[in-house]
């Protein structure tokens, strides 16, 4: 199955060389999404010299695998941070956001980037969900938002159960087209931007990182990767989760710009999308924890939700995206204990949060301390307000080890293992994670994560190995996708009896 989204198939390619060489830098940033690719840009108008390294292409990952809206609110609720924190912390949080939207759109002008305001609708079609809808409307208000209710939403969208929220003065953009973008004015003001250079060694003191054809030295490093690399104490704090999105071509009735939110006995978001002249309709949700959640089934219930809605159609475009969500609902931006910048802890709120992130550590590295950064410091330990997070994430992992090194998912023989099938082999005392490719080819790896010992799991839609612990993924072939595991598992060599 194909799994390009729909911003990756229609945006223009960027087509940077890979790193080498050994090169010697200010700053060296890990990631070309839309963290690293604006943080490079801003320090390369400093006059700082910048590195980027991106394992794949530029915006390939979360950014390039979004939902391209932009939004001050959570996806988790303002009403969470007023909760957790309190109303000043809300209101600072919606400030900042705001603020980078309106940085995003500064950008964007200046290219076919699809930017455009439009309304953000939230709104319960089930009565168990209005109660919070009304809540964070609340919330809202009191974080000096420009929001009102209605009782109608757009056709042919459901209909809501009382009142929708409509928070005025949001925005959505084409993310893949937009991040090419900020690359290449990043490349103009100085930056060296390589793309397929995966970063396969990290030496975080000696602030050194190998690919398989170089090296960059800086004096800071940067993970700008949605999850740092290596071991980091805030991964005990993220539960990671996968959620799926569509696109078909809009044949019926055109509910206009908008981002809306409609909530029930499952979530979804859907936005439509107008690029060179053709209009399509996006629709995202599923969202699961990773590795313990069947993933076909998942795309099937979002096509079947979005097709119950807006009547049939052929889906053009299927992808899925990752997030990781902190403890207490801020994201990590800044130093960590390793010497190193990191950004993560974003949830699904990646593409404002990215850019906000890209900004304090602009200032951060030029000696400064802007106050939001000492919010979100990736050294804060916050067991009140996000305890119950941190219990989730202990009690997956837990779960994951007791389940796979106490038990056998599958005893099936590689011999019987079909094209397009996978399995966990037991043999010579050893679990190994088999796929069998549509020409028969055989891939056997280790199934242990290279990360922390966790097993791995099959991805059926992404053809991939995931880790339900942290979040690394890895290819039939054992090579890593992402995550932050860096070494790849192991490939195997079996006898096929």
């Amino acid at each position: 199955m194909d799994t390009t989204s729909i911003w990756r198939a229609t945006a223009p390619q960027t087509g940077y060389a890979l790193l080498q060489s050994d090169v010697s830098t200010d700053v060296l940033i890990i990631g070309g999404g839309i963290t690293g690719v604006t943080l490079a840009l801003l320090l390369a108008q400093q006059g700082r010299s910048v590195v980027l390294l991106e394992a794949d292409a530029i915006g390939s990952g979360s950014t390039g695998n979004s939902t391209g809206n932009l939004y001050e609110t959570l996806s988790q609720g303002v009403h969470t941070i007023a909760s957790r924190w309190d109303r000043g912390v809300a209101r600072q949080v919606v400030a900042q956001r705001r603020a980078a939207v309106d940085f995003v759109e500064s950008l964007a002008g200046r290219a076919d980037c699809g930017f455009r305001r439009c309304n953000h609708y939230l709104y319960a079609i089930s009565e168990e969900q209005r109660a919070g809808v009304t809540q964070e409307f609340t919330a809202l208000l009191q974080a000096g938002c420009n929001v009102r209710l209605d009782t109608s939403v757009p056709e042919p969208l459901p209909k809501p159960v009382r009142d929708a929220v409509v928070l005025q003065g949001q925005a959505q953009f084409q993310p893949q087209a937009y991040v090419a973008h900020i690359a290449g004015l990043a490349v103009e003001a100085g930056a060296d931007l390589y793309e397929h250079s995966r970063v396969i060694e990290l030496d975080q003191k000696a602030k050194r990182a190998a690919t398989a054809t170089g090296a960059v030295k800086a004096q800071e490093v940067v993970m700008a990767t949605h999850t740092p690399k290596g071991f980091h104490v805030v991964q005990a704090e993220m539960p990671v989760h996968r959620e799926y999105g569509i696109a078909r071509p809009l044949t019926g009735a055109d509910p206009g710009p908008g981002v809306f939110w409609y909530r029930g006995n499952d979530r979804f978001s859907v936005r439509t999308m107008q690029w060179q002249g053709r209009s399509f309709l996006v629709g995202v949700g599923q969202e699961h924890k990773l590795g313990t959640h069947n993933a076909k089934a998942s795309l099937m219930v979002l096509e079947g939700a979005i097709e119950k809605q807006f009547g049939a159609g052929e889906v053009s475009h299927r992808w899925s995206a990752q997030n990781y969500r902190s403890a207490d609902g801020l994201p990590y931006i800044g130093r960590d204990f390793s010497g190193c910048f990191i950004a993560t802890g974003f949830s699904t709120d990646g593409l404002v949060w990215g850019t906000v992130a890209a900004q304090i550590m602009a200032e951060q590295l030029m000696g400064r301390s802007p106050e939001f950064g000492e919010l979100c410091k990736p050294g804060r330990f916050s067991p009140v307000k996000g305890g119950k997070a941190m219990l989730d994430e202990v009690g997956t992992m837990t779960m994951s080890l007791v389940k796979d090194y106490l038990t056998h998912r599958q005893g099936e023989q590689l011999s019987t293992l079909a094209p397009e099938d996978s399995a966990i082999i037991e043999a010579d005392g050893e679990s190994f994670a088999a796929y069998r490719a549509p020409d028969g080819e055989l891939f056997a790896v280790s199934a242990v994560c290279t990360h922390l010992g966790c097993k791995v799991h099959w991805n059926s839609v992404e053809t991939s190995w995931d880790c339900p612990c942290h979040g690394s993924r890895f290819r039939p072939d054992g090579t890593v996708i992402d995550g932050p595991a860096i070494a790849p598992l192991k490939r195997k060599q079996l006898n096929v009896a």
